[in-house]
């Protein structure tokens, strides 16, 4: 069992910066291939980014790609998106998420076995 609590979020202004990080307990973080999804209101959970058991891959969706890095501190049980340049259009709920599945690019939500409470950011215009 693996819980997950995002922090992190908030209202921005377009082209800012925002952190969030991903806190999991539990055992065997490093075991979990883990990523991040968002909802907006009105559409479906997306994905976003997602890093490899070591840390060594990462894969990104293409709407965020060169402007989001999705990172790991095993040591710390940790995941991060950092994100730079945001755009109104990334608004929404960020989910951090966990699987144990084979692969590393699932895009899939319904793979992923563990899923945070989420956390909002806004991006203003």
């Amino acid at each position: 069992q693996v819980q997950l609590v995002e922090s992190g979020g908030g209202l921005v202004q377009a082209g800012g910066s925002l952190r969030l990080s991903c806190a999991a307990s539990g055992r065997a973080f490093s075991s979990y291939v883990m990523g991040w999804f968002r909802q907006a209101p009105g559409k479906e959970r997306e994905f976003v980014a997602v890093i490899s058991r070591s840390g060594g891959s990462t894969a990104y969706a293409d709407s965020v790609k060169g402007r989001f890095t999705i990172s790991r501190d095993n040591a710390k049980n940790t995941v991060y998106l950092q994100m730079n340049g945001l755009k109104p259009e990334d608004t929404a709920v960020y989910y951090c998420v966990a699987r144990s599945g084979p692969g590393l690019v699932v895009i899939t939500p319904i793979r992923y076995d563990y899923w945070g409470q989420g956390t909002q950011v806004t991006v203003s215009s």
